[in-house]
């Protein structure tokens, strides 16, 4: 009874100091950043949208299906989710520490002895073992919970990571088809030029053999016909090119793609609303970021606590005898319990060494976080003012389009006329072939430059991008608590 009560006041004792124990550097809180009111180009009108499926005001399914597609396959979203399952396991590993170790052991032996030192027991015995032993290191300065926080917080920034790469996978895949579309849509215009050119060097070719035109504006029409057919390879390569890498991104060996809706007939989206306040809660790679400055902060204290002594507990219970038959009488009984209090007295640097490794990284971490927030405020102006003036070229260009295509046909009839010489027909069809083109492009990047809003103002879609992944961990609903220090 004297021994149990022992026991039980020594146990009573390190839980009372672990638990009770101080935490030893600083405590994470989130400074306050230094915000603007409103983006400077924030748009007039604005909708709630970003925590809806974005992708969708599109309306056309093809892309829905291609997203959905990605988000189950892609290899990289595969990659994180894996690498978050590798930061929980760190994560168990690490807070494992913080409680008692406990195993059992069993052991059987048969020996010799010289008669001597026999001490009792014959020249050859048997040994019989059954124990359990113990072993807790108590945390009374907080060297094990910083470094629970710092796992902790690592699981959790990994989590981001993940929810980052999901962020950026959608809008490549949306950015992907919409080049594709303009590609498709400038390979016509080039297929169609050409074939009008070809029609106006046969009309020459039999108007040279007539001798109505001079073999110079034969060689011109020619040229040019071989200028815009020259186009079409390098289009066709493009395509097969976005092709691939849109398979890449399905997850898919590189292959063609499924079209949907041209170009000209998909939806325009809706500029998302959001606060600039809003955006610290709203991307995934600030709050990564922000996790890392947590891990980095709680690293200090696991550092500072070195230099205070670490105090470990041992115990052993268990059974001993020469026979199985009285291994559990009353005899047999074995136990010990131990404490021990290791203090460093000098480590030549070693210590402050890490402490002050530890407060340079938590420095970094913190700078790096609030570049973040300013990168993050950057782009989301740039995106917001990338989109209003690409309407605006788009439709600048929608009107020299226009203009071009009455000049080409004016100055086609004038020379048909006798009023003008060839050369005036060509360049007005080399400017509508040119602007065509330059008009598509400009359309793709006014309609993908929602996908740019959206992927750099972030907002409750990634979540709804997630339920559709195949890659939803237990690990990841495991990190979703707060990431304070585990106390």
């Amino acid at each position: 009874m004297r021994r149990a009560r022992l026991i039980h006041s020594f146990a009573g004792m390190a839980a009372a100091l672990s638990l009770g124990g101080c935490l030893l550097g600083p405590n994470y809180t989130r400074q306050p950043v230094e915000t603007p009111a409103t983006y400077r180009f924030a748009a007039a009108e604005a909708a709630d949208t970003a925590n809806t499926e974005w992708w969708k005001q599109y309306q056309d399914p093809v892309l829905d299906d291609l997203i959905a597609t990605a988000l189950a396959n892609n290899k990289d979203v595969k990659i994180a989710a894996a690498r978050v399952d590798q930061f929980m396991g760190q994560f168990a590993t690490t807070r494992s520490a913080l409680f008692p170790q406990i195993s059992a052991g069993a052991q059987a032996a048969r020996q010799r002895t010289p008669l001597a030192l026999s001490n009792g027991f014959g020249p050859v015995y048997n040994s019989v073992e059954l124990s359990v032993s113990a072993a807790w290191e108590i945390d009374v300065f907080g060297r094990n919970r910083r470094l629970t926080e710092a796992a902790r917080a690592n699981l959790l920034s990994s989590e981001e990571g993940r929810r980052a790469t999901i962020l950026s996978l959608v809008a490549s895949v949306a950015t992907s088809y919409l080049n594709l579309l303009s590609l498709d849509k400038q390979l016509d215009i080039a297929k169609a030029t050409t074939q009008s050119r070809a029609e106006s060097v046969h009309v020459f070719t039999l108007r040279f053999e007539g001798g109505e035109v001079s073999q110079m504006e034969l060689a011109q029409s020619q040229s040019e016909y071989e200028a815009s057919l020259a186009t079409i390879p390098q289009l066709e390569t493009q395509i097969a090119q976005q092709e691939d890498a849109l398979s890449i991104l399905l997850g898919a060996n590189p292959g063609p793609i499924v079209r949907g809706r041209p170009l000209g007939e998909l939806a325009t989206p809706v500029v998302p609303a959001g606060l600039p306040s809003d955006l610290l809660e709203r991307r995934p790679d600030l709050l990564q970021a922000e996790q890392d400055l947590v891990a980095a902060n709680a690293l200090i204290g696991a550092a500072r606590a070195l230099y205070f002594p670490q105090i470990s507990l041992t115990g052993l219970f268990g059974t001993a005898s020469t026979a199985f038959s009285s291994l559990f009488t009353g005899p047999a009984r074995v136990w010990s319990f131990a404490g021990q209090v290791t203090q460093p007295i000098f480590t030549a640097g070693n210590i402050s060494g890490q402490v002050q490794s530890a407060e340079a990284q938590q420095q970094q971490a913190l700078l790096t976080y609030q570049k973040a927030i300013q990168v993050a405020f950057q782009e989301v102006d740039d995106a917001l003012i990338a989109s209003r003036k690409l309407h605006e070229q788009l439709e600048t260009q929608g009107r020299q389009v226009v203009a071009l295509s009455t000049y080409s046909r004016m100055a086609r009839a004038r020379y048909e006329g006798g009023y003008t010489s060839y050369i005036e027909v060509l360049d007005a069809e080399r400017s509508l072939f040119n602007a065509q083109l330059s008009q598509t492009q400009t359309q793709a990047a006014a309609l993908a430059s929602f996908v740019t809003l959206y992927k750099v103002m972030g907002g409750g879609w990634v979540v709804a991008a997630d339920k559709m992944t195949t890659q939803t961990s237990d690990a990841a609903k495991a990190a979703q608590p707060s990431p304070q220090a585990v106390q």
